[in-house]
């Protein structure tokens, strides 16, 4: 069967014009003699053959890799390689696939005239709003090569900081995993192995033992309906964090953990000022820097911190003054933005405060490491001590009835 458009005229006078899927034109012919229509001209329509796509899955984009891109790009722009070239030359060598694919539709929508801005607007997932309007600005103001070496320097700092804060959480994750292991083990394999030897006895155990029994047994025998009731609080949970309250009620939770929610506190203030000094050493208008910055987090409070701080901004107040009115920001980073606006160089001063919040981070973690790893090798010993003493006990002190 091939496709035909035909354009004809009625007995009326009047053309008509259409399309019709018959096996040859002769019988095309025949279908418009039958409709009464007298033929003006028969076209075949050729089938265009669609194009096979490799369907290509989505693959988060780490920071370093960013980074890489805006250092290999930015020195491709500096030896004057055309930006269209420059990007499928580096998509070739990216081990990503899904990143490979992004940065060669990029060069696509470059080649049919959009801007860089313009063109990493269509993939979000990848290019953040602070990437877009850095470009923008880099564009705007001509200087898209130092724009993308202040954009590598910033991927390259929020991912050491994003290591050091997962490396505060990755070791007690890692001991309280090992601890349930360890419970887990005793509760299988050790303890029913004791327990059915003192039943061969028929001498008093100790109380100690009798009532770490007790709560085995108990334990045991209801051990379906625990973990049926543990999968139903954290399924609830979950949703429930889902809604607006119950998330804005976690947030407040996670700030509110003794040294983690000062890690993580700290950990944004500085992601915050050297986001801050980035945007504005590359043009962008502090305003839509604000803007930019409360959509970098998925906690409410600090979110709102940045935009209560930007609503007093469009009031008229500066931006330390915002910063102090809203009582969110550290002491520090309010002082250090005031001595910025006051001295002309906001930008220079708040990547310094960056370092600053860093390097408390660096402390905290340090601390935080401190103080978990006795606790937890306590906690480690005095499971296996309560285990130890309650198998133990009726070994020693246990006299055969007669």
């Amino acid at each position: 069967m091939a496709t035909f458009q035909y354009v004809a005229w009625d007995q009326s006078g009047n053309c008509k014009e259409g399309s019709k899927q018959t096996s040859s034109q002769e019988e095309m012919l025949s279908f418009l003699r039958e409709e009464q229509l007298t033929p003006v001209s028969i076209t075949e329509v050729q089938a265009v053959q669609q194009e096979k796509t490799t369907t290509v899955h989505y693959k988060r984009v780490k920071s370093g890799d960013l980074a890489t891109f805006c250092w290999q790009l930015s020195t491709m722009l500096g030896g004057g390689l055309p930006i269209t070239g420059a990007i499928e030359t580096i998509a070739d060598e990216i081990p990503n696939p899904y990143f490979e694919f992004v940065l060669k539709e990029i060069a696509a929508k470059l080649g049919k005239g959009l801007t860089m801005a313009e063109s990493l607007e269509c993939f979000p997932k990848v290019f953040s709003k602070l990437s877009c309007a850095m470009i923008m600005a880099g564009e705007t103001g001509g200087s898209l090569t130092k724009t993308l070496e202040r954009l590598a320097k910033h991927y390259e700092n929020r991912d050491q900081l994003t290591r050091k804060v997962r490396s505060a959480m990755a070791y007690p994750a890692f001991v309280v995993g090992f601890i349930i292991l360890i419970v887990i083990v005793l509760m299988t394999l050790i303890i029913p192995r004791f327990s059915t030897m003192f039943e061969e006895f028929n001498g008093e155990l100790p109380a100690f033992t009798r009532g770490f029994m007790a709560v085995y047994n108990v334990t045991m025998h209801n051990i379906h309906f625990i973990l049926i009731g543990g999968v139903i609080v954290v399924v609830g949970l979950i949703f429930y964090a889902k809604t607006q309250k119950g998330h804005e009620n976690f947030c407040k939770l996670y700030l509110s953990l003794p040294i983690f929610g000062k890690i993580i506190l700290m950990a944004f203030v500085a992601i915050f000022c050297r986001t801050l000094a980035t945007l504005i050493s590359a043009g962008v208008p502090v305003l839509d820097a604000f803007k930019i910055l409360a959509g970098m987090t998925d906690n409410d409070v600090l979110r709102n911190g940045v935009l209560q701080t930007r609503e007093k901004m469009v009031e008229g107040m500066s931006v330390s003054q915002s910063m102090e009115t809203v009582g969110f920001f550290p002491g520090v980073s309010v002082k250090m933005a005031q001595i910025g606006e006051n001295s002309g160089s906001l930008s220079s001063v708040m990547d310094k405060t960056s370092d600053y919040y860093e390097k408390k981070v660096d402390s905290l973690v340090s601390m935080l490491l401190g103080m978990l790893e006795p606790i937890l090798i306590v906690a480690v010993g005095a499971i296996v001590l309560v285990v130890l003493l309650a198998m133990y006990l009726p070994i020693f002190s246990m006299t055969p009835g007669g």
